[in-house]
């Protein structure tokens, strides 16, 4: 993710190993950064930067290379997931229920447009995986939300719990 701050100063940001430095480089025109190599094994980015640094843009500006973050995250993103999954929303006002969850409801028009090919599979799964977070994020804040998840996952627990006595008494 590239974050713009004022007056010119762009600072890549993401994860160790993103690839934030290979970005930088690319857009400075030459290896400025240090980078490595990806790993074998699994492919992923290695740790390499370890402190921030300032470099002028060839056409202006200043870029700042920085260390991975351990963890980046939404804060309420609900205007923003509007915004950026608005073919969704357009469909989900389609769908028979007004409160459907895109997941097996009939009538859904979001799900028919999965299968018809009009919506992928995969834009759909990033629009639910960033409902839920944002939800989390909403739940961290509001103690409505949170005793809420609270309590729906109590009941989730006591079910499993039944369900592994019954599944003991049997044997």
């Amino acid at each position: 993710m590239l974050v713009a701050i004022p007056e010119g100063v762009v600072a890549p940001i993401g994860p160790s190993g993103a690839g934030k430095s290979t970005l930088a480089n690319a857009l400075l025109g030459a290896e400025l950064f240090a980078t490595n190599a990806v790993r074998a094994a699994d492919k992923k980015g290695r740790h390499t930067t370890v402190h921030r640094e300032l470099r002028p843009l060839p056409g202006g500006g200043t870029l700042i290379d920085t260390p991975g973050l351990r963890g980046v995250g939404l804060w309420d993103a609900s205007e923003g997931i509007e915004k950026t999954f608005s073919d969704i929303e357009s469909l989900a006002a389609q769908c028979r229920f007004g409160d459907c969850a895109h997941r097996g409801e009939p009538g859904c028009a979001v799900l028919e447009a999965v299968e018809t090919g009009a919506l992928t599979q995969r834009r759909l799964a990033s629009y639910h995986k960033l409902g839920r977070e944002n939800e989390w994020i909403q739940a961290r804040a509001d103690k409505r939300l949170q005793a809420e998840r609270e309590k729906a996952w109590r009941g989730i627990t006591k079910q499993q719990r039944r369900l592994n006595r019954e599944r003991n008494s049997r044997h």
